[in-house]
């Protein structure tokens, strides 16, 4: 349980991260409450995200993973952020990215800011 904490919370400050940094990816909310609720909501649907569609995806997508020498991840990770964002609307949260090449960005930067703080917290159970 704490594993799954620790991953949400890393989720949540990487998806913070991508906000701040990037205009076209959008977190609007009344207040700060309603803002850092929205975000972890955001967050465990990001997890979910990718832990059911991603290795389903990474799987049909073998052989550009080997065509591409593993590029074809940016786009992965991109489409995943896209389908965070569709799903956080049908939910009618109020997180939005608008565009493909923001995805991208957004994707990266989401990855680096995960991997820095899954090295820095503590992940056992």
């Amino acid at each position: 349980m704490k594993h799954f904490l620790v991953k949400t919370l890393a989720n949540a400050a990487a998806l913070a991260v991508a906000i701040w940094l990037l205009k076209n990816i959008t977190l609007t909310g009344d207040n700060t409450g309603r803002k850092v609720l929205t975000l972890i909501v955001v967050a465990l649907i990001f997890g979910l995200v990718n832990f059911i569609v991603k290795p389903v995806v990474k799987l049909l997508a073998l052989p550009l993973f080997i065509l591409t020498l593993g590029l074809i991840t940016l786009v992965i990770n991109a489409l995943m952020l896209l389908l965070t964002s569709w799903l956080a609307d049908k939910f009618h949260l109020a997180f939005h990215v608008q565009g493909f090449w923001t995805a991208v960005l957004g994707g990266v930067i989401i990855s680096v800011v995960s991997w820095a703080l899954h090295m820095i917290l503590p992940d056992q159970d």
